[in-house]
């Protein structure tokens, strides 16, 4: 197989990255890199799919890594998995034992390790410029459910139409499951034996970098976990700030200790970011020097400053992002910049994930959620059109149409895009520019 290939299949398939913003992964096959990398560093707490999802499927998962390391023609093919992962590990261990081409690196206990950025370094040693593309430093990264999209999709003829999810926080019994794409949040949640708080809040992704939704809201092909919470969960508080008071509250309370960007893990790789700075010109209104604002588009949103240094409980990660936001709509592009060197007291500066788990209050939450390989049914889908970076697939269908599980409804739009397929069998009940709906049969 060459690359235009398998580049055909995986769009065709609608595969994209399974967690993230849902980069459509042919986009990423590129015959420029030498090393490829297996993200399974899963450091956001409470996740738990990728480690069990690499555990019970590493035959298959590494047999599309392999095939991605010849199809690129690679010279190394590593696979970073946190030390701690020990059944993992040793499932890899054992079905790479066909692959002489993988090998394993053991990536330490500690917040972001899943950034692509950090990761590589760890990894490989090379540093992603600010800004830059993995692909730059000859690198492609690819995470363990995608993996196993493609194995699916390459091996088994299946195209995307269901994901794993992992259900915590305040539920009876947390779980990861896999359901269908479309399925409504609160059904989702019911397979985790229902709800244990009266005012309940969903998190939809990790703690650090996920958002808030609705329970109404579909699943898609990036949707990771569904975190419930209390809603005077501390939390939930510090993720929702008032923007307009949090630059107050810094103006008057930010004492420039400068912790925020002492553990920033960009800054540490020697990207220009610099938290500290930024709160300085923020609380001032000092524009005489741009850099602190233009800087702010190297920020990669860990929230470690926000939600793990802050001694004063500020939002300086809120903050950049409505500032980032704001220089984006009026069309600034990030300035050029080259890293600096890697703090040499780097390693001192990792965010323990026990800690981070106690700083956010979750504690009590970090439950084993072990994964129930089952596919689950539902009555009606909502598959949205647009659940990839790039251009929205067009549909396909009209109402009233009879569609099969794994057809296609949406055709792959102009540019950089994927096909959308039915997850379950059963009748189009409404099509949108944004939407499908079927309700099964």
């Amino acid at each position: 197989m060459n690359i235009s290939e398998l580049s055909k299949i995986l769009k065709e398939n609608g595969i994209v990255g399974a967690g993230g913003a849902g980069f459509p992964t042919y986009g990423k096959l590129n015959e420029s890199a030498d090393t490829i990398l297996l993200n399974c560093a899963e450091c956001e707490p409470l996740l738990k799919l990728h480690r069990q999802l690499l555990r019970d499927h590493a035959p298959e998962i590494l047999k599309a890594f392999a095939l991605i390391a010849d199809v690129l023609g690679v010279e190394q093919a590593i696979i970073g998995v946190k030390e701690e992962y020990k059944s993992t590990i040793a499932a890899c261990e054992a079905a790479m034992e066909l692959y002489p081409k993988l090998s394993l690196h053991k990536l330490p206990g500690a917040y972001p390790m899943g950034d692509e950025v950090v990761l590589i370094y760890e990894a490989t040693g090379r540093v992603v410029r600010p800004g830059g593309l993995p692909i730059e430093q000859g690198v492609c990264v690819f995470n363990v459910e995608t993996l196993y999209n493609i194995y699916r999709a390459v091996f088994e003829h299946h195209p995307v139409t269901d994901k794993y999810v992992t259900i915590a926080g305040e539920v009876n019994h947390p779980i990861t499951v896999r359901v269908p794409i479309g399925m409504k949040i609160k059904e989702v949640v019911k397979l985790a034996g229902g709800i244990t708080t009266e005012h309940p809040v969903y998190l939809l992704g990790g703690p650090m970098m996920g958002g808030f939704g609705s329970e109404y809201q579909p699943v898609t092909k990036t949707t990771s976990a569904i975190i419930v919470l209390p809603e005077n969960h501390t939390l939930v508080y510090k993720k929702k700030p008032n923007i307009a008071v949090a630059i107050k509250r810094s103006a008057s309370s930010c004492c420039q200790c400068r912790t925020c960007t002492d553990l920033c893990p960009r800054h540490n790789l020697g990207h220009p970011i610099e938290p500290h700075l930024f709160m300085r010109a923020c609380n001032n209104g000092d524009t005489q020097d741009m850099k602190p604002f233009l800087n702010t588009m190297f920020c990669s949103s860990c929230g470690v400053c926000e939600l793990y240094s802050c001694p004063q409980g500020l939002s300086p990660r809120s903050i950049m992002a409505e500032f980032k936001g704001g220089l984006r709509k009026a069309g600034v592009k990030p300035p050029k910049a080259d890293a600096a060197s890697v703090d040499a007291n780097r390693d001192y500066k990792r965010i323990p994930e026990e800690r981070l788990v106690r700083r956010l209050g979750l504690k009590q939450y970090d439950k084993d959620a072990e994964l129930d390989d089952n596919l689950r049914a539902t009555a009606e889908v909502n598959i949205r059109l647009s659940q990839h970076i790039g251009a929205p697939a067009k549909p396909a269908v009209a109402a009233g149409d009879m569609v099969q599980l794994g057809q296609i409804i949406g055709q792959a739009g102009d540019g950089l895009s994927v096909n959308i397929h039915s997850s379950v069998t059963g009748r189009v009940k409404e099509v949108t520019d944004a939407a499908i709906i079927i309700t099964a049969s």
